[in-house]
């Protein structure tokens, strides 16, 4: 009872004592010291993993895989070291185990990643693939191209299909040959003089096809960004927060009761799938949906 009442993240060691009566050393004892690994047990079904990692420093972190359809964390892993991606094969090797249909999987974009799933459905979440186009131009970028792509790609979460790539192939077409220019360095060689415009539009040309997964198979209710599982590594973290210090064993059984709460559908803001405040503010999404009135596009122009 104690580790479940620690494990809301809202009550330190003193709270608790207050709460029960005792000394904070009785607390002490009556927490859970060592850590057994239990993973959710749930009812086997056709599932959407969302996938993720989150880290505490540069030395812990869990690796977690979440069903969007119901909100069930399916599988997770503390690690030592920077994620790999034998990582997320160990997760979807033990959901193919345990006869989990995997419907679809989403991402944000972790090298690899896809190539290493050939026969599932792969989204790539369309948030991330924002911020990727953001970090190449900056949020204020000066060229005029630059500031055009940008406001497209803001589109992003915020269209259909049709829309954002007709918009896309408007704009690579005025600048096309912007784009091709090229500088001539002392030496006598040559690059192109627009490297981080070119990068920001080849990232989306190469991802193109799996940025509308969603959108092409409604039927499986996949989501377009990976945001389910991003509020749930906020909020956990935002709950451990209140308690630094303790030991990597005891932070590993906190993570672990966490997520038994999570499995159980307790109120959380885990379930949240919008970006976080900050994000969108910096991002300065529209809030509503905005069709782009573009129907015609010509798609192997980007392949």
């Amino acid at each position: 009872m104690v580790n479940i009442r620690y494990s809301k993240g809202n009550l330190t060691i003193k709270d608790l004592s207050e709460e029960y009566g005792v000394s904070t050393r009785t607390i002490y004892r009556k927490l859970t010291r060592s850590y057994k690994e239990e993973l959710p047990g749930l009812l086997i079904r056709p599932v959407v993993v969302l996938m993720d990692v989150t880290y505490w420093g540069r030395n812990f972190g869990v690796v977690i895989m979440k069903d969007s359809l119901s909100g069930n964390v399916l599988w997770y892993k503390f690690i030592n070291r920077h994620e790999r991606l034998e990582d997320y094969k160990e997760g979807i090797t033990y959901l193919d185990s345990l006869g989990y249909t995997i419907q679809a999987m989403v991402c944000d974009g972790f090298k690899g990643l896809r190539q290493a799933f050939p026969n599932y459905k792969f989204q790539l979440c369309q948030f991330h693939q924002v911020m990727t186009i953001k970090t190449k131009l900056t949020s204020r970028p000066k060229l005029e191209a630059s500031k055009e792509l940008l406001a497209i790609s803001k589109m992003l979460c915020h269209t259909d299909k049709d829309s954002f790539i007709g918009a896309l192939e408007e704009w690579y077409t005025k600048w096309e040959g912007f784009l091709k220019e090229r500088t001539i360095t002392e030496d006598g060689k040559s690059h192109y003089t627009h490297k981080t415009l070119r990068s920001a539009f080849l990232s989306l040309k190469r991802n193109m096809p799996w940025l509308w997964t969603f959108y092409e198979h409604p039927e499986l209710d996949i989501p377009n960004t990976n945001n389910g599982i991003e509020s749930l590594n906020a909020d956990l973290k935002t709950k451990l927060n209140l308690h630094k210090g303790i030991s990597t064993e005891r932070r590993k059984v906190f993570i672990q009761d966490f997520i038994k709460r999570v499995c159980q559908n307790e109120p959380s803001l885990s379930f949240c799938t919008k970006p976080r405040l900050s994000q969108a503010r910096a991002l300065l999404f529209p809030k509503v949906f905005v069709p782009l009135d573009i129907q015609n596009y010509h798609y192997d122009k980007f392949r």
